[in-house]
């Protein structure tokens, strides 16, 4: 029974961790494309987004993901047979990933509320899909364990999601252009 409720604490752990891993990489884009806005509504902006980041970092992202680990450490010491698995390994190495990104998040945050973050928005676009697929790898690995399918249906299931993101950051694309072509306009008239 304790098994269970260390799992249940587990999986709202790491929900509570992953709603900030998606979140901070966003605010931290808004914060980025602040520089494009005039003063005194940028150093507003800047300081308003850097309060946030603080305390989404602090508050939230290290105590759920404290959490969450405390109680994956949990689960192991009430069945231990599970460090035999391969799968395990493989998701405890994409953790480890995902706590070196979670730390490069903290990194990112002081940068930027120093002003010493050289990071551009779309670089930081493609930063914020980091989480993204280390979910989809960890809670694949977790579902299905050593017996991942490989049939052409999760074949085709991967494809079209790997094709509805490659279409979102297509239009996007096509936004930000748009957007710069409308600002190129506007500074020549």
């Amino acid at each position: 029974m304790a098994y269970l409720w260390f799992k249940a604490f587990h999986i709202i752990g790491f929900v509570a961790w992953f709603a900030g891993l998606f979140y901070l990489p966003r605010l931290f884009v808004y914060h980025i494309e602040t520089e494009e806005r005039p003063e005194p509504i940028r150093s507003a902006l800047k300081e308003e987004y850097s309060r946030m980041e603080k305390r989404l970092y602090k508050l939230i992202m290290m105590p759920a993901m404290m959490f969450t680990i405390t109680m994956a450490i949990a689960i192991v010491a009430t069945e231990p047979h599970v460090m035999r698995e391969a799968w395990l390994h493989v998701k405890l190495l994409l953790v480890a990933i995902l706590l070196g990104f979670h730390f490069y998040c903290g990194r990112l945050q002081r940068q930027l509320a120093e002003d010493t973050c050289t990071i551009n928005s779309m670089q930081m676009r493609r930063i914020n899909e980091i989480p993204t697929i280390l979910l989809g790898l960890i809670v694949l690995l977790a579902i299905f364990k050593n017996s991942l399918p490989t049939s052409a249906t999760a074949w085709g299931t991967g494809a079209a999601v790997l094709a509805i993101a490659v279409i979102i950051q297509l239009y996007a694309r096509k936004r930000r252009l748009k957007k710069q072509e409308e600002l190129t306009v506007s500074s020549q008239s």
